[in-house]
């Protein structure tokens, strides 16, 4: 199984991210994976998020070995062919060492909803056409330069259009469903090459043991905390 690690730049600034990602890679680390958020508040921290494609770049230029991954950008974001064109460009710059994450985004009644809300940038309500929304940009990623696709899921469905149309899923360990998600996933992708990951905070050991029980082909710890204290 591949180890992974995820830092987050709604706690940190970019020179000890920089320095952090740095000595992942010197650990041996395979990939190192940023958040796609606009507000850190959003995931524990105490300011706005350092743009996801922009922070890829940055980290493209400042390692030479690790690979590079969004986990997971947000299809409500962009437009389709902005972030195709955003991952391109980190792809090229990064000589192939992109491995891109996408999702659906969250309902727009739901809590995660709120930075949307207010930036005013729509969400749509139904959650197949949020999931109609993920096709649609692995459909345009197909078109650019070859890079590996990871969908992150929380539902059956979802995972199923991993199998679908992606190289890869990527799950939540501390769900009580992801064992349901990735055999979803695996059942849609059928024979074809597919990936299987799943993410745990550093210090839940539990879910970091789910992913060897489950035999997951890559395991992401994500550290969402300063990592200067």
């Amino acid at each position: 199984m591949l180890l992974d690690i995820q830092f987050s730049s709604g706690h940190n600034e970019w020179e000890p991210l920089r320095d952090a990602v740095l000595q992942a890679e010197a650990d041996g680390f395979d990939t190192t994976w940023v958040l796609d958020h606009f507000d850190g508040a959003m995931v524990g921290g105490d300011r706005a998020v350092l743009e996801c494609c922009t922070l890829l770049g940055a980290l493209a230029v400042a390692t030479t070995t690790i690979n590079l991954g969004a986990l997971v950008a947000n299809v409500a974001n962009r437009h389709p062919a902005v972030l195709a064109a955003a991952a391109s460009s980190v792809q090229r710059i990064s000589g192939g060492r992109l491995r891109m994450g996408v999702g659906a985004g969250a309902a727009p009644t739901t809590p995660w909803a709120r930075e949307h809300h207010e930036r005013g940038i729509p969400i749509l309500p139904e959650m197949a056409d949020r999931h109609a929304a993920v096709v649609r940009q692995i459909e345009v990623l197909r078109t650019i330069e070859p890079m590996p696709v990871i969908v992150g899921v929380n539902s059956v469905a979802l995972a199923r259009i991993a199998g679908l149309h992606a190289d890869g899923v990527n799950v939540r360990l501390s769900s009580p469903a992801a064992s349901d998600h990735i055999a979803a996933a695996l059942d849609a992708a059928g024979d074809a090459p597919f990936e299987t990951s799943g993410w745990a905070a550093h210090h839940d050991q539990k879910s970091q043991d789910k992913a060897r029980e489950l035999g997951l082909d890559r395991l992401i710890i994500s550290r969402l905390e300063p990592l200067t204290d």
